[in-house]
């Protein structure tokens, strides 16, 4: 696959990461939800990462479906981060569609390496 740095969904991913990061700064009163964002962004690059450094194509596959089951542990906690006032509409509709759009290309991501 060659190096994991090279691959969009990563880099997507450590965007994502970043993102999450800077955004759940200040859940002080919310420090579980916060920890949770974190984890699950962070799984998401390095699922993606692990993946691609195995050797055989089956491997990456399983390791792009749980980075794509992440984004959607991700999803949800965005969701519930609106519903208790910790981000505004515009975070909650921002961070959802980075969401989505990087589940999208780890899903076609995995579709190729099922082809090849």
């Amino acid at each position: 696959m060659g190096r994991f740095e090279n691959l969009v969904i990563w880099q997507r991913a450590r965007e994502l990461a970043k993102i999450v990061h800077h955004t759940t700064r200040d859940f002080r009163n919310d420090a579980n939800l916060r920890d949770q964002m974190r984890r699950a962004a962070i799984s998401i690059a390095a699922n993606i990462a692990e993946g691609s450094e195995r050797i055989s194509r089956p491997d990456f596959r399983r390791f792009l479906s749980i980075a794509r089951a992440s984004c959607g542990e991700l999803r949800s906690h965005v969701h519930l981060a609106l519903d208790a006032d910790h981000i505004d509409q515009p975070q909650h509709l921002e961070l959802i569609d980075r969401c989505s759009r990087l589940g999208r290309r780890i899903s076609a991501m995995i579709t190729w390496t099922e082809r090849t």
